[in-house]
């Protein structure tokens, strides 16, 4: 099951950040980070580990070249560099949230990004019920004893009762 970290932006006032703007980076290999390092770099606003990025496979470029490396070789090479991107490519964008000031609240274990963010919220409104929203004025109404037959709402109201 995957890991999401979370990360809150810097204060904007004494209120606090905005959780609308919450990011919920999840652990692991990510794919278009190994098959488009560039374009995921540029979507995900990385603008030094891009430069980073551009600079280091130049570079390797050009010694692949002044050392006369066949094709396959620098193939290899470049597959590798996009695996490394592919499989670091979370830590890049944590890295570059804490760079930015950004503070890391914590993680969660979630099957995707959605549960991810329920499993979060839950937790944080459960650790700071003073800033959680009122209870309504209204509450469920409470059933007292066993349910009698006369409780059936539906189609039906007798149990066993025709179609």
């Amino acid at each position: 099951m995957p890991t999401f970290t979370v990360h809150a932006p810097p204060r904007e006032s004494e209120t606090g950040s905005n959780p609308d703007r919450f990011v919920f980076v999840r652990d692991g290999f990510h794919f278009w980070a190994f098959a488009l390092a560039p374009l995921w770099m540029l979507r995900h606003r990385l603008w030094l580990v891009l430069a980073l990025y551009l600079t280091l496979s130049g570079a390797l470029a050009v010694a692949l070249f002044a050392i006369g490396a066949p094709g396959p070789a620098r193939w290899v090479i470049a597959l590798l560099l996009g695996l490394l991107t592919g499989f670091e490519a979370a830590s890049l964008r944590r890295w570059t949230y804490a760079r930015r000031g950004w503070n890391t609240l914590g993680m969660v274990v979630a099957d995707d990004d959605e549960l991810a963010e329920r499993r979060f919220f839950a937790d944080w409104l459960a650790r700071a019920p003073d800033t959680a929203p009122a209870a309504p004025a209204f509450a469920r109404p409470v059933r007292r004893g066993a349910p009698s037959a006369s409780d059936i709402i539906g189609l039906f109201p007798e149990p066993g009762g025709g179609r």
